[in-house]
């Protein structure tokens, strides 16, 4: 009886969540990813109702009235506001779950270096957003996995998956993480370098989303052969007025020093770590870089600078983690077995 109702609840869809900081990515097994929106929610603040999740939620940062707050319920990587990133998992997983019968089954991404609390916060969120089991991926993991790299080989792989809130640096060897260093250094840090540099330099005032848009137009950590720029519309730290200034690649250069020098250290210390076997093997085989953050201008080639090591991109280095959590849906089931001691009151089957 009991495997007649394991059987049946196997109908139920089957999802990956690449629960980002920036952005969410949400994967159906036999369908790939079926959704890519931005990680914030608009609450109306007087009864607590979801007014709009994901990209309309963010065309309404900073331009909302009293009564509502649009807000990004991750930080570097972890949840900073429980119920919204309850309400927001929950109001994915019903977009994609086509079973009203069953709850489907959810394996979620987290950064390597969350703590236990920060773990059973993600699990317990996503079970009252709907989910009839939770499972976590680490996301250096995930993201070599997506990259198309065979983590279950006798040999190390260097993955560096630089997303919104955190950067995570990992050897991979024999399917498990070797050794790993997760720092909350990302691309949201570009984003507010560039925000201290602009405002030090030019005393304009310029919002998160100018920000992003800059780093992705002419953002570059390595000198590009030709210069380019874009134009800039802020606020005056002065007259308080509207106000458009013009700015370099070479500027964002200078603007992105700090948060690319504490990504290469932590490189370097994660090398220092790994077993002298391992490092001949990247040596060899190079360093992989996946993530939003690995798209900035030039920052494959200042890592291969920094380490004499080849560094690549990976295609669609975004989507990586949320590719790789979507092939471990195919272990789901090993998943069940194997965890449900672990979190037996998390899960129903």
């Amino acid at each position: 009886m009991f495997d007649f109702f394991k059987k049946l609840l196997s109908f139920g869809t089957d999802i990956g969540i690449d629960l980002g900081t920036a952005s969410v990515l949400v994967y159906v097994k036999d369908k790939g990813i079926v959704i890519r929106e931005p990680s914030v929610v608009a609450i109306d603040k007087n009864n607590g109702k979801v007014m709009k999740v994901g990209m309309e939620a963010q065309e309404m940062i900073g331009r909302t009235p009293g009564s509502i707050v649009a807000i990004k319920p991750l930080k570097d990587g972890v949840i900073s506001d429980y119920e919204s990133t309850e309400k927001m998992l929950k109001y994915f997983i019903g977009k994609v779950n086509t079973s009203k019968l069953f709850k489907p089954r959810v394996i979620v991404c987290v950064p390597s270096g969350v703590t236990e609390v920060e773990q059973r916060a993600v699990i317990d969120a996503t079970m009252h957003a709907g989910a009839r089991s939770v499972h976590i991926i680490e996301e250096p993991i995930a993201a070599a996995i997506g990259a198309g790299i065979d983590i279950a080989k006798p040999y190390g792989s260097m993955i560096v998956d630089i997303g919104g809130g955190t950067t995570d640096i990992a050897v991979i060897s024999l399917g498990g993480i070797v050794t790993s260093e997760s720092i909350k250094i990302a691309g949201d840090k570009f984003d507010e370098a560039l925000i201290k540099y602009l405002r030090k330099k030019y005393n304009i005032a310029i919002g998160d989303r100018t920000a992003e848009e800059i780093k992705k137009q002419v953002g570059s950590v390595y000198f590009r052969d030709e210069t380019i720029s874009c134009t800039v519309k802020g606020r005056s730290l002065v007259s308080g007025l509207p106000q458009t200034i013009t700015i370099s690649s070479e500027e964002t250069f200078e603007a992105f020093e700090e948060p690319v020098s504490r990504i290469c250290e932590a490189i370097h210390t994660v090398m220092e770590n790994t077993p002298p076997e391992l490092i001949g093997d990247i040596s060899t085989r190079g360093i992989t870089l996946t993530g939003g953050g690995s798209l900035i201008y030039g920052l494959d080639k200042l890592l291969q600078r920094e380490t004499g090591i080849k560094v690549e991109v990976a295609a669609d280095a975004i989507s990586c983690v949320a590719i790789g959590t979507g092939h471990s849906l195919e272990h789901i089931g090993e998943l069940d077995n194997s965890l449900r001691t672990k979190y037996q009151n998390t899960i129903s089957i």
